[in-house]
C-alpha cells in the first residue's frame, strides 16, 4: 500500500529514511532529505520510490546513466558539495556517540571525477559474451560500459578486456581483474577459473605490449597464493613521498593520488610539536609506505604490516632511509604496550574491521600523540570510544571524501594523551 512521507535524512548506505504514519521507519533508495514522496513497501526495511512531491534543492541529474544499477555509486542524486556535508556528519555523530561532546570542525577535502586509479572488476562470461563491471545490489554483475569516477586510462581497458577474456581458455566461467594506476602505468591482476595456458600467457604478453600495460599478473580464482607474473614489459615503479618503490601485483593503493595526498597531510599535521630525529613513531598497517616516507622526514618510524609482499615491497625501499619494516599480524600479535610507550606517536591505518586487539595495546601504551586513519566510521566509532574512555582528547579531524557518490569516507583524527600539552597546528 503507497504512503506518502517526508524523507527526514540519509541512511548510512545512502538511502532516505521515511516514517509511516504509524512510526515505522523504512528506507526508500533514490530519496533525499527534506523531500516529500509517494513510495511503496517492500518489505518491513525498505520502500521503493514512487514519486517526489516536493524536491531537494540538492537534488541533481546524475551523471552516469548506469547510476543505480551498477551498484557502484549509491548517491549520484546529490549535489557534491551536500555529499561532503553528510559524509562529515557521519564522522561527527560517529565520534560524539564514541563520547567525544565537543567535536571540531572537520576539515573537509573533496576529490573530483576521472581520478581513481583503482578497480577491482568482476568477469562474468555469458550465453551471449561477456560482462565486465561491478556488482549490482542485488549481486548481479552490471558490464561497465560508463564510469565518470575511474580514471580514463583505466577505463580504456575496460573495453579491451572483454575480447582478451573471451580469448582466454583459462576464462571458463568467472574471473576477476583488479587494476591500479602505477606511476609506471597500468598493473592488472588476473584471476581466471581454469589455469592458463602457453596460447593464454602468450596472448597475455601481446595484450601488455599492445596497451602499454608494464605488468600482467595471474592466479586462480579464489586464492590467495602469491600471483606469478603472466607477462612484463617495463620495470614497476610508483612514488611514494619521494621515494619510489615496486608495489607488488594487487597492492593497495589509496583510491585517488589527490585522497592520497590529503590523508599524508592530514598526518603530518597531526604530530607532536618539536619531533626530532631521535623520537619514535610507530606506524600499524603501513601497507607498501604512503605514510612511512613521509613520516620520515620528521622522526625515527617503526612500521608493521601483515601482509608478506607489501613488508617486502617496504624493505626494499628503506635503504637509506629511516624507516624499518617488519611483517606481524596485528590482530594476532599485536604491538604490546611496553613498545608503544616508547613512541611519541603511533600512527595507525586499520582495515575496515579496525584495529581489534592491537587498539587494546595501543591504550596501555599511553602514547602522547595517536593519529588514526580510518575508512569505515563504525570502526572508527568503537577504536575511538576505547580513547575517549581512556581519557584521551579529540583535538583535530579531517574528513576526505575520495570515493566519489559512493558513501564510504576517509577520516583522519588527532587523538591527544590528557596529560599532554594542547595541540598546536603546525
Amino acid at each position: 500500500m503507497k504512503f506518502e512521507s517526508d524523507i527526514v535524512s540519509l541512511g548510512r548506505d545512502g538511502d532516505g529514511v521515511a516514517r509511516t504514519d504509524d512510526g515505522a521507519r523504512l528506507f526508500v533508495p533514490g530519496a533525499l532529505p527534506g523531500e516529500r514522496i509517494v513510495a511503496e513497501p517492500l518489505d518491513n526495511r525498505t520502500a521503493r520510490l514512487v514519486d517526489i512531491i516536493r524536491s531537494s534543492p540538492d537534488r541533481v541529474v546524475p551523471p552516469c546513466p548506469l547510476f543505480g544499477i551498477c551498484g557502484g555509486c549509491a548517491i549520484q542524486h546529490l549535489s557534491l558539495p551536500a555529499v561532503l556535508d553528510w559524509k562529515s556528519g557521519l564522522v561527527v555523530h560517529t565520534l560524539e556517540r564514541a563520547g567525544f561532546e565537543s567535536v571540531p570542525k572537520p576539515r573537509a577535502v573533496q576529490g573530483t571525477p576521472g581520478t581513481r586509479r583503482r578497480i577491482d572488476l568482476a568477469l562474468r562470461r555469458t550465453h551471449d559474451g561477456i560482462r565486465v563491471g561491478l556488482h549490482a545490489r542485488r549481486g548481479d554483475v552490471v558490464d561497465l560500459t560508463d564510469c565518470p569516477v575511474l580514471d580514463p586510462v583505466l577505463f580504456a581497458l575496460i573495453a579491451a578486456l572483454r575480447p582478451l577474456m573471451l580469448s582466454l581458455a583459462a576464462f571458463r566461467r568467472e574471473g576477476d581483474a583488479l587494476l591500479n594506476l602505477l606511476d609506471s602505468g597500468p598493473d592488472l591482476l588476473l584471476a581466471t577459473d581454469a589455469p592458463l595456458d602457453a596460447a593464454d600467457r602468450a596472448k597475455l604478453a601481446a595484450f601488455a605490449r599492445q596497451h602499454a600495460i608494464p605488468r600482467i599478473a595471474w592466479r586462480r580464482t579464489g586464492s590467495t597464493d602469491t600471483p606469478e607474473t603472466a607477462a612484463q614489459t617495463a620495470t614497476i615503479r610508483h612514488d611514494v613521498s619521494g621515494v619510489t618503490i615496486a608495489p607488488p601485483p594487487g597492492a593497495f593503493l589509496q583510491p585517488s593520488r589527490e585522497g592520497e595526498a590529503a590523508i599524508v597531510a592530514a598526518v603530518l599535521d597531526g604530530l607532536p610539536g618539536r619531533l626530532n630525529r631521535k623520537d619514535v613513531a610507530i606506524e600499524l598497517y603501513a601497507g607498501c609506505g604512503t605514510l612511512s616516507f613521509a613520516l620520515a622526514r620528521h622522526a625515527r618510524v617503526l612500521a608493521y604490516e601483515g601482509q608478506p609482499d607489501a613488508v617486502a615491497t617496504l624493505k626494499r625501499a628503506t635503504t637509506g632511509t629511516r624507516v624499518t619494516a617488519e611483517q606481524r599480524d596485528l590482530n594476532r600479535q599485536p604491538v604490546m604496550a611496553r613498545q608503544i610507550a616508547d613512541a611519541r606517536v603511533v600512527v595507525l591505518d586499520p582495515p575496515y574491521a579496525g584495529a581489534g586487539a592491537q587498539m587494546e595495546q595501543i591504550v596501555a601504551g599511553r602514547p602522547e600523540r595517536i593519529i588514526y586513519v580510518s575508512c569505515n566510521p563504525q570502526a572508527l566509532g568503537r577504536d575511538a570510544a576505547d580513547l575517549h574512555a581512556a581519557g584521551y582528547r579529540l583535538d583535530a579531524v579531517t574528513v576526505i571524501d575520495q570515493f566519489l557518490w559512493s558513501t564510504e569516507v576517509e577520516a583522519v583524527c588527532v587523538f591527544t594523551a590528557p596529560s599532554a600539552p594542547r595541540r598546536r597546528s603546525r
